[in-house]
């Protein structure tokens, strides 16, 4: 791929001197990369793409790097322009957080668990603290983990059932392949045992000896074999307990809410297998608890020696089912508990001996609903006064109590902890974010608006906007939307997002089709030959904001990050009047090239979501939508880019090439920026005000274009 050397070429900018001043053009040319032919091959037919250099999978390649590089020092020149008004937003972002923080303790077993920031630290630390004398133990300060590292991330941790021990896995270059490791909690101490190459679950048996974990396949980083790990043996030793087949499935584990399974989900877009297996017995074999089969999902919970499943088995957005735990294996035991509802989407459920908690969305909103077990007829709902809100589960790992825990936030209300005590109706609270600065809740306004989309389908918005807002037309719109993998956006409290909405945006999520915000069929009509409906559907609700005198038509900003990135890229090909700037984090941009290509990370698990172009109905379909592809001679908003040097779930060479066409094809003077993290990958920097200060890069940039500076 790489046999020819490659040269860049540095032409001259075509950035108008508004952004950046003369000097600052002359020394600083956007990189231009040459083209080198190349052809990619397909049972459709072939394409060129001249850009196809750009991938260097070991990402050592001097030319390759070199370019990102080039393009990081024209971002950071022009970005100079502008650096008091990032100096201050970073200021003003990270002035609201609570610096010293911690999160709700949860109970389990002799201590309460929870984590805690300390001033100044970019990391979490995890603690508990004992239930008899109130003695804090630091489990794992990340801050020391990390250290002298460009990234560290610890992804998942869990306690021994006896509580001495604590598995971790950590990841040192934001490729999410991460590294196993086991900590003595008696004396503070990892032990020797290390497994790598592995994906983000864990699991323990009741001996607190056995860890479960997955291995990753070397090239692909597809979730593969399940291994089973004894303490005190090499990694090599480890046992395969189980082998997925079928490269379109992912792969989890983990431990039932009770602790008496160890579970095993075989997962792709449109199925599911589970096995379990006595987590006190873990030399006998996985069960499955009902076969996998195309167009059938399932997750369980186990429950007072029965399984309660969450199904979607004629039943499109989901109902609820029970099985005895010794009738697994068939569906046909499987006996109703809670019937299907068209208007209402099961998102999930908690257990108690006395109660069930279920999740629901309905008319695009979250909300709990509490089942007595003895009173069905007798279920309720926890209320909310406001338009758009969100309600969800926090960890309720006992089962024989009345008491739910639970989060309430909103676009003006920060995360709100209560518990609720599901027999009297009593509620406490437990903790409210608290956010520093100027932040007063009465200042500003959600709403709930519904824009019609090309085909008359209403597609819900929610909106923010500070109060006293006039509708006459002139305020910038921040306009968000992810609209993949049926993943919902929802209305959740946004501190960063302030920053813009204090200087007059209006702040939108909208609710297209591809998440499953009205239910099942809301995915379903976003995916596969459907995909288009996803970017038309964001198209509208910018239509309907500017229509309705909510927003000016020549102040508009999109953002969205990985498939939401594609939307980006999608809008800009289709609509790119309509935007004064789009934002693209990480985003999938190349995608018929991608899903030909099985060598990279995720394709396989993919073809349920986008389609597998060998056919040639999705060729077609993907080709005409793919933003890399559909790059052509007009003019685009201005632009603004990132990407992970190490982003194993988009690689870096799909923005990077995109970038490449786009500034040999664009005919417009908007900037386009590209910024390229060397050190991380899908999730950007990992510590907390890292990540804070990318918002107000991104931010800065928006404003600057807007000709604010304060």
């Amino acid at each position: 791929m790489y046999k020819n050397a490659v040269s860049l070429l540095l032409a001259a900018s075509c950035v108008s001197s508004f952004w950046l001043s003369a000097n600052d053009i002359n020394r600083n040319l956007p990189p231009v990369a040459v083209q080198q032919p190349y052809t990619i091959t397909s049972p459709q037919g072939d394409r060129q793409d001249p850009y196809y250099w750009l991938r260097d999978d070991s990402r050592t390649s001097p030319t390759v790097l070199d370019y990102l590089h080039r393009e990081n020092d024209y971002f950071a020149a022009y970005a100079k322009a502008y650096q008091p008004l990032t100096d201050k937003l970073t200021d003003e972002i990270i002035g609201r957080v609570k610096q010293d923080d911690s999160s709700v303790p949860y109970t389990k077993g002799d201590y309460s668990y929870y984590s805690r920031y300390e001033a100044g630290k970019e990391y979490p630390i995890y603690a508990r603290k004992s239930l008899k004398d109130g003695t804090e133990q630091v489990m794992l300060d990340v801050n020391q983990l990390a250290a002298a590292k460009d990234y560290y991330r610890v992804a998942n941790w869990q306690i021994s059932p006896d509580q001495n021990l604590l598995a971790y896995l950590e990841d040192s270059s934001g490729r999410r392949q991460y590294t196993l490791k086991i900590r003595d909690l008696r004396t503070g101490q990892d032990l020797p045992d290390q497994l790598t190459g592995l994906s983000g679950s864990l699991a323990w048996a009741a001996d607190n000896q056995t860890v479960y974990v997955i291995q990753n396949d070397p090239v692909t980083l597809l979730s593969t074999t399940v291994l089973q790990h004894k303490l005190g043996n090499s990694a090599a030793q480890a046992k395969a307990v189980y082998q997925e087949p079928d490269n379109s499935f992912y792969l989890s584990l983990g431990n039932s809410q009770d602790d008496s399974y160890v579970m095993i989900t075989s997962e792709s877009t449109v199925s599911t297998e589970i096995r379990v297996q006595p987590s006190n017995q873990p030399q006998t074999e996985f069960k499955v608890l009902a076969p996998r089969q195309r167009d059938f999902q399932y997750s369980a919970e186990h429950h007072q020696n029965r399984w309660i499943v969450k199904t979607d088995w004629q039943a499109p957005n989901f109902r609820l089912m029970t099985v005895a735990a010794d009738k697994i294996g068939n569906r046909q035991h499987w006996q109703p508990l809670l019937a299907h509802d068209e208007q209402v989407f099961i998102e999930g459920f908690t257990a108690f001996d006395n109660y069930l908690a279920i999740s629901e969305r309905s008319n695009g909103l979250r909300r709990i609903k509490i089942m007595p077990w003895q009173a069905p007829d007798k279920a309720f709902y926890i209320a909310s006064d406001e338009a758009a809100y969100v309600s969800r589960f926090e960890k309720n790992l006992e089962q024989n109590t009345d008491w739910l825990r639970y989060s309430y936030t909103s676009l003006t209300t920060p995360e709100t902890v209560y518990r609720l005590n599901m027999q009297t109706g009593e509620k406490q609270l437990l903790k409210q974010t608290e956010v520093l600065g100027d932040f007063a809740q009465s200042n500003y306004v959600t709403e709930r608006v519904w824009a019609t989309a090309a085909d008359g389908t209403n597609i819900p918005v929610s909106l923010l906007y500070r109060k006293g807002l006039k509708r006459d037309g002139t305020a910038p719109l921040y306009q968000y939307a992810y609209g993949s993998y049926g993943s919902s956006s929802d209305p959740s409290f946004r501190s960063t997002v302030f920053s813009l909405v204090d200087r007059g945006f209006v702040y939108a999520i909208a609710h297209i089709r591809g998440g499953q915000e009205m239910g099942r069929h809301w995915y379903e009509d976003g995916k596969l030959l459907n995909k288009v409906n996803t970017f038309t559907d964001y198209i509208a609700v910018t239509d309907h904001l500017v229509a309705n005198d909510y927003v000016a038509k020549d102040k508009v900003f999109g953002m969205g990050g990985s498939a939401g990135g594609l939307l980006m890229g999608a809008v800009a090909n289709m609509a790119p009047e309509k935007y004064r700037a789009l934002i693209a984090h990480v985003p999938f941009v190349d995608v018929v090239t991608t899903m030909l290509d099985e060598t990279i990370p995720l394709t396989t698990n993919e073809f349920d979501e986008w389609g597998n172009p060998k056919q040639q109905e999705y060729y077609d379909y993907m080709l005409a939508y793919s933003p890399y592809d559909q790059v052509g001679q007009q003019a685009y908003p201005a632009l603004y880019v990132t990407t992970g040097l190490y982003d194993s779930q988009v690689q870096y060479f799909e923005p990077a090439k995109w970038v490449a066409k786009l500034r040999t094809h664009k005919t417009d003077q908007n900037p386009l920026l590209f910024k390229t993290n060397m050190e991380a990958g899908h999730g950007g920097k990992s510590g907390r005000f890292s990540r804070l200060a990318e918002y107000a890069q991104e931010y800065a940039f928006i404003l600057n274009l807007l000709g604010i500076d304060k």
